[in-house]
């Protein structure tokens, strides 16, 4: 087995796997569930499910992840004694890899959009970037998937470290000053209401509570083996449970920062005459991504070109520090267990994932949804309680708490030992699998 890497710094680690749940998921998913699940009910019950359900299962991945010191596939297998694991990993692998597929196609999209702004700051007119078809999609996608692998071949120090400990304090900087900017708009104030007063008759609504359940579930890109993996490359000193609890911090403090940007955003674009209800609703996804906000840019002038670039600059870094996160899944399983280089393993995936993007992109209207429901709304949740069964029944809790006094020698008296254990074993298992069967009937 070929020597594994570290995060060489507490730092680093926190960086990375903050950049790991930060992407897509928190600044462009995080907002359309706010606006279409009636703002602040639907913020209120993410902050519940992400502190109730995805920080638990985040702890099962971390720990162990730094126990087995390998990858999702060999680390379950080596829990379970037997195929279950096995199948476990490779199913979260599978997963993994079909993610990255429909992510990196989104993430192209916010490059083409970026070349366009900054081509308008020099007055050269490319339609083209901003238009819908496969070609662009194909081209952006690749450039994309260029930049991941070059990420994830320099390793875990020299490549995911190194550039996260760049592009997350960048992303969160020109995240405040987007909202700093935005806030002081005509319109913003209303847009900010309807962000923090809940409707409380929401609340507890089944389809509100399965989305909040399953964003914060690929928000903290939880399920499909990163946090695992990353968990694999934590030194052995560190106490996992202060480091878990900060990377769901940053993790919620950045979705919830998205949501003060792009909710505000939208009603000062409301405020400019630029549409942003459809049938009674608050526009989501795509639309609101590639045609309200850049409508709204284009109405503030020669500074809405330069907002703009910012904003899809944000967008493309916040894509960039999950999709190395995601890649670097499946090349820890033919590094560890084939003995394979690493660069030949990062650009042997990597063209596995064009290849299944390109099948996406050139059956758009049939692959690309049924790809992000069967990932994300299915195969996510039923493997974050796959973990839960490891953690909870399967792994002996001696040998969970030998793990994690090596970071903590009194962790056993500790608040965390003293709920996490049986809260892993009952609580999340039986939550999970209620919202996940509520979700398909």
């Amino acid at each position: 087995m070929a020597a594994r890497g570290l995060f060489s710094s507490r730092l680093g680690f926190i960086l990375a796997a903050a950049g790991s749940a930060v992407g897509l998921g928190n600044i462009w998913g995080f907002p359309t569930k706010v606006a279409e699940n009636g703002g602040a009910a639907f913020v209120l019950m993410y902050l519940c499910m992400a502190f109730l359900l995805a920080y638990p299962v985040l702890m099962a991945e971390l720990i162990i992840g730094r126990a087995k010191r390998a990858n999702m596939i060999d680390a379950l297998r080596s829990i379970s004694g037997n195929v279950f694991g096995t199948i476990t990993g490779s199913i979260g692998a599978i997963t993994v890899i079909l993610i990255l597929a429909f992510y990196s196609i989104v993430a192209g999209w916010m490059l083409s959009h970026l070349a366009d702004s900054v081509l308008s700051i020099i007055n050269v007119d490319m339609p083209w970037l901003t238009e819908s078809s496969s070609a662009r999609s194909l081209i952006f996608m690749a450039i994309f998937l260029v930049f991941t692998a070059l990420v994830v071949t320099g390793g875990v120090s020299g490549g995911i470290e190194k550039w996260s400990v760049r592009l997350m304090p960048t992303l969160l900087i020109l995240i405040i000053a987007l909202i700093v900017y935005v806030s002081f708009q005509n319109g913003a104030m209303e847009g900010w209401r309807a962000f923090l007063v809940p409707d409380i008759k929401r609340v507890l609504t089944p389809d509100l509570m399965i989305d909040a359940m399953g964003q914060a579930f690929f928000s903290m890109s939880l399920g499909v083996g990163t946090m695992l993996v990353y968990g694999s490359y934590v030194q052995s000193k560190e106490n996992l449970p202060k480091l878990g609890a900060s990377v769901a911090l940053v993790d919620i403090g950045v979705a919830i920062l998205a949501g003060m940007l792009i909710i505000p955003a939208m009603y000062v674009a409301l405020a400019n005459g630029v549409e942003i209800f459809s049938d009674g609703k608050l526009i989501e996804g795509p639309t609101l991504i590639f045609q309200v906000l850049p409508s709204l840019f284009a109405t503030m002038g020669a500074i809405g070109t330069v907002v703009a670039t910012v904003f899809f600059i944000l967008m493309s870094i916040a894509a960039l520090t999950s999709s190395i996160s995601m890649l670097e899944v499946p090349v820890a399983f033919l590094v560890d267990n084939k003995g394979m280089k690493r660069k030949k393993a990062t650009y042997l995936l990597t063209s596995m994932v064009f290849a299944l993007s390109a099948i996406v992109v050139l059956n758009f209207d049939l692959l690309f949804g049924f790809v992000i429901a069967l990932t994300t709304q299915y195969s996510q949740p039923l493997l974050g309680l796959v973990l839960c069964i490891f953690a909870g029944w399967i792994w002996r809790r001696n040998e969970i708490l030998d793990e994690l006094k090596q970071g903590g020698a009194d962790v056993e008296h500790s608040l965390f030992w003293k709920i996490w254990p049986w809260y892993v074993k009952f609580v999340c298992p039986v939550v999970i699998a209620t919202m996940f069967y509520r979700s398909i009937i």
